[in-house]
């Protein structure tokens, strides 16, 4: 099973490699990685996927990660309510010819043309995964020049309570 782990650390040289360094002794495959600045300067935050199948391993991994001296907190965050991002740049071979048409198959998946040549155009496209796939998929059969993904970052969901305002009886 995909596993979804924050991980929040102090940002200093070698972090990262601690962290997957970690992983890879434990024989965990990184499915997606991403790292970046949170709204502290000093502190970062580690989004990886990684495939669990057994609980008990899972347990381990965090308690293991937790341990770690420039970790500050671990969360498996799978099983929340999450919001889930990825963005990939595609490079589609596009003769002058099909872009119009390209442009229509393509539209509902909202990416944007960041870069065009003579015979290329770059899209944008951000989303969940399954929604990259999608795109990459629909767009394969024009001709995929390159292909860039950045990895999977996430975030909770914050709880969307409602306050009612109490009505007073006179």
């Amino acid at each position: 099973m995909k596993r979804v782990i924050n991980v929040t650390v102090i940002n200093q040289s070698g972090v990262l490699n601690r962290v997957t360094g970690l992983l890879m002794k434990r024989q965990f495959n990184i499915e997606s990685i991403t790292v970046g600045h949170t709204e502290q300067p000093n502190i970062s935050k580690m989004t990886f996927v990684v495939n669990i199948e057994d609980e008990t391993k899972l347990e381990q991994l965090v308690k293991q990660l937790s341990k770690q001296i420039d970790v500050i907190k671990v969360n498996d965050i799978t099983d929340n309510a999450i919001v889930l991002r990825e963005l990939a740049l595609v490079k589609v071979v596009s003769p002058a010819n099909l872009r119009l048409e390209m442009n229509a198959i393509v539209e509902p998946f909202r990416p944007q043309v960041i870069d065009t040549s003579k015979n290329v155009v770059t899209y944008q496209v951000v989303g969940n995964p399954e929604k990259i796939d999608a795109f990459i998929e629909l767009i394969r059969p024009y001709g995929i020049k390159e292909l860039t993904r950045t990895g999977v970052t996430a975030s909770v969901r914050e709880s969307q309570k409602i306050d009612t305002p109490q009505l007073s009886i006179l």
